[in-house]
């Protein structure tokens, strides 16, 4: 029959969702793209999958039944798959990292041991933009990242969590808390917070970004930005304030900025990232790598 692969994704995480456009989302296509896929398997099929009106979507009979049989089927072809590919390639190759904001000492001594069990493997890094955290992964850019997280993404496993640093506040110069030597998270009702555009999920976006202070009030929403550098050019020329990591202060000094330590807030934690459906031997090589310096270094 020649099913497309493509298609019998499109349609499982469908069934998932309940919604074009959350299946969209997770598979990084237009809602456009998921309809296509499914018209192209129930073409080939011969029968009805799904029901939809402007208010709901809905597995018809053949739907479920097709997904109670499919699911087992797809999970034991994607299984084999990956233990044939594990197999043909090892460790040995490319080994492409991503990483958020900078290369911290966690991911360098991670590479550093990783290179020296494994020196038929090269690395590759990559630096993945603050508003996407996850779609390099899910385009296949990288095989893994290390990002801010939190990471609630089902498609992706989350290994080490490390690099638990407090949060500082880039204020401008001019502003006055730029003169003080802390400042309360209460606080932070009185800045405008730069918050984050694009791709990345909301949950994500509001943990850099909170929305309240830890007691409930409202923080000020200030300008979305899509980099860490657009994010500095708003503070600077007065716009909004920006919570960073300890560390990334460190790396991103600049005329017209201060960087004030905040109280009250939960520390920023960085996780090593990766999809799923292409955990391989060096996947599994670099976060056993990455989880053995964490104990030299402490998280």
């Amino acid at each position: 029959m020649g099913l497309e692969v493509r298609e019998l994704e499109a349609f499982l995480v469908l069934a998932e969702e309940l919604h074009f456009g959350r299946t969209g989302e997770r598979l990084y296509v237009s809602q456009g793209r998921i309809s296509q896929l499914l018209r192209s398997l129930e073409r080939r099929i011969g029968g009805r999958l799904v029901d939809r009106t402007s208010r709901r979507v809905v597995l018809t009979p053949l739907g479920a039944e097709f997904v109670a049989a499919l699911r087992p089927a797809y999970r034991a072809l994607s299984d084999t798959m990956d233990k044939t590919c594990n197999a043909a390639r090892g460790v040995h190759g490319v080994l492409r990292v991503g990483f958020q904001g900078s290369t911290d000492e966690h991911l360098m001594r991670a590479i550093e041991l990783f290179q020296t069990r494994h020196a038929d493997c090269s690395i590759e890094l990559r630096e993945i933009p603050l508003a996407d955290p996850f779609g390099t992964l899910y385009r296949n850019e990288v095989d893994l990242a290390l990002v801010l997280t939190p990471v609630r993404e089902p498609d992706l496993r989350l290994g080490l969590v490390c690099a638990k640093r407090p949060q500082r506040l880039a204020v401008s110069s001019r502003h006055p808390f730029a003169a003080r030597e802390r400042v309360a998270a209460a606080e932070l009702t009185e800045v405008r917070l730069v918050g984050v555009r694009g791709p990345a999920p909301q949950y994500w976006r509001d943990a850099q970004a909170p929305p309240s202070t830890p007691d409930g009030r409202p923080i000020p929403v200030g300008p979305a930005v899509s980099t860490l550098e657009e994010g500095l050019a708003q503070v600077a020329t007065g716009r909004g304030a920006l919570l960073l990591c300890e560390p990334t202060t460190a790396h991103r000094a600049r005329p017209g900025v201060s960087f004030v330590p905040v109280d009250g807030l939960a520390d920023s934690t960085l996780g090593l990232i990766w999809h799923r459906n292409r955990e391989t031997e060096r996947v599994r090589a670099f976060a056993a790598a990455a989880a053995a310096t964490a104990e030299d270094i402490g998280s």
